[in-house]
């Protein structure tokens, strides 16, 4: 890519972010608005909508090496749209970056790419189904057994993953709210991804086994006035039952909270606002910036009442848009394993 072309796409990535995460905080009009009752259809729906402002393939993933050393694992695709339509080549106003990270107890890793759409650089197709960018790819014959690779300066990983359970709808059926306004966005998980494979770190190629989380997610419609960035929590308990919760915080303070429950065999409850307390109990001092590594969660109609820790505190994604994004540790009612996303903080 050269150079007016990667300065042309940072400034729209850049833009894409202005407030919150992802192109939430900016104008969706002329593209597709996310409505209830929307019936999904697979393999279709495992791809790209180019009709709406932006979307994201999110995986993270908690893994154990043969000594028992625990690793967390991200890789993201992200499509973010200058207009609701799709053209060849360096017409397209289509956009993708590619995010990716290792984490372990003292290292955080993270690097990142960006494409053009229309180009072949970056996109999804749906069967049999790849998500790539330049040679990140993440590809199966189908969405149930895929393989992951992707590479930076100084890792690398290549793992295989199998899904041991059904997809999730999140919301109403996969209509997810953002906000008491009602903003809104299509979201579903596949939460039963087992992992195995390698990663490739200074110290040498470990293999790897443990569980993944993928995110499928789409929508065009910005933050509600007000909100500055979002905590969200995919925890995996010990128990085999699973919890996926947000709040998207207010300037102000304070926030509005979703949550899904998911039951062992993949049956979910949502959690409307309010439902689901999320409560920072301790801050890291993270390049410069004061993050609330360590959180109270609780969950009255499950009974769960849980403290939530980093794995490692600095897990920052130091890229062209900040955020913190690491593996987390679950104690309390309920014991297990998880991941925890927090934007909105590289303002401090």
């Amino acid at each position: 890519m050269n150079a007016r072309a990667l300065i042309f796409l940072l400034l729209a990535v850049g833009n894409a972010f202005a407030q919150g995460f992802a192109g939430l905080g900016t104008d969706a009009e002329g593209f597709a608005v996310p409505e209830r009752g929307k019936e999904f259809k697979f393999p279709q729906d495992h791809g790209a909508h180019p009709d709406y402002r932006i979307e994201w393939w999110y995986l993270t993933a908690n893994l154990t090496g043969p000594d028992g050393a625990d690793y967390g694992l991200q890789w993201t695709l992200f499509r973010s749209a200058l207009a609701p339509t799709e053209a060849v080549g360096w017409e397209s106003p289509q956009m993708w970056f590619g995010h990716a990270a290792v984490t372990n107890a003292t290292t955080h890793l993270a690097t990142e790419r960006f494409g053009r759409g229309g180009t072949g650089q970056a996109g999804v197709t749906v069967e049999p189904f790849a998500a790539w960018i330049d040679d990140w790819q993440m590809a199966g014959a189908t969405f149930d057994g895929l393989r992951l690779t992707a590479t930076g300066k100084d890792f690398a990983y290549d793992i295989a993953m199998h899904a041991q359970g059904p997809l999730v709808f999140h919301g109403d059926q996969g209509y997810s709210v953002k906000s008491a306004k009602g903003q809104a966005s299509y979201y579903y998980s596949q939460p039963f991804l087992a992992v195995e494979g390698t990663l490739t770190l200074p110290e040498g190629v470990v293999p790897v086994r443990g569980a993944a989380w993928l995110d499928h997610e789409w929508s065009s419609q910005p933050l509600a006035e007000g909100q500055a960035g979002w905590d969200w929590f995919s925890l995996s308990f010990d128990t085999g039952q699973k919890l996926m919760g947000f709040r998207l915080r207010d300037v102000a303070g304070g926030g509005f909270t979703a949550a899904t429950w998911i039951a062992a065999d993949g049956r979910p409850t949502p959690y409307d606002n309010g439902k689901l307390v999320m409560t920072p109990l301790d801050t890291s001092r993270v390049e410069g910036r004061d993050i609330p590594t360590r959180w109270h969660l609780i969950l009255p109609d499950r009974a769960l009442d849980v403290t939530v820790g980093a794995l490692n505190s600095q897990a920052w994604m130091a890229l062209s848009i900040p955020y913190w994004e690491g593996p987390v540790r679950v104690i309390g009612t309920h014991t297990g394993k998880g991941y925890l996303e927090m934007t909105g903080y590289e303002r401090q």
